[in-house]
């Protein structure tokens, strides 16, 4: 891969390290088709923003990858794994898809909501725990189930919902 002269947003958004990482999953892909890397590279950039994408983020990545500033956003709106506000330090996503609606998660989402006083989509007070529900997370055999901090946790009732809050650092 040739080197890159950055100018604007790339400049001031991608710090050094943040461009070697995108480069590597870009250069796992043949020569011209650098945007087949744009889910990787939104997860890295996201982890790097505090776990969402921003506008300018998005069109700094759609630029790096010589793709339109609209593919990028389709990418980052169609998969429920991108945030495009700021999210609490810990994101639970709760699966409600048939498997595990039908193994209880109304009623985990119902005891979340309670415990942590907030709804889906948003995030508590003190800025610790955003709320989501989702669709799939493909795990239906340990239905119902979450994912949190990259980690899924299964077969939920409100003492596991209740070890997991408890157990947070913030």
């Amino acid at each position: 891969m040739t080197e890159m002269v950055l100018t604007g947003p790339k400049q001031t958004l991608f710090t050094e390290q943040l461009r070697a990482a995108l480069d590597k999953w870009i250069a796992k892909y043949p020569i011209g088709r650098a945007q087949s890397a744009v889910i990787p590279c939104l997860h890295i950039l996201q982890e790097a923003n505090g776990g969402w994408l921003s506008r300018a983020i998005m069109d700094a990545l759609a630029e790096y990858l010589s793709m339109s500033n609209i593919s990028v956003y389709e990418v980052a709106t169609f998969y429920s794994m991108f945030e495009l506000e700021p999210v609490g330090k810990h994101k639970i996503s709760l699966c409600t898809n048939i498997s595990c609606m039908l193994c209880g998660s109304e009623e985990i989402l119902e005891y979340l909501q309670q415990r942590l006083a907030i709804k889906p989509g948003e995030t508590t007070a003190d800025g610790l725990f955003t709320l989501k529900e989702v669709e799939c997370l493909g795990a239906c055999v340990g239905a119902p189930m979450l994912l949190m901090d990259k980690q899924y946790h299964e077969y939920l009732t409100k003492e596991k919902i209740d070890a997991l809050i408890d157990g947070v650092q913030s």
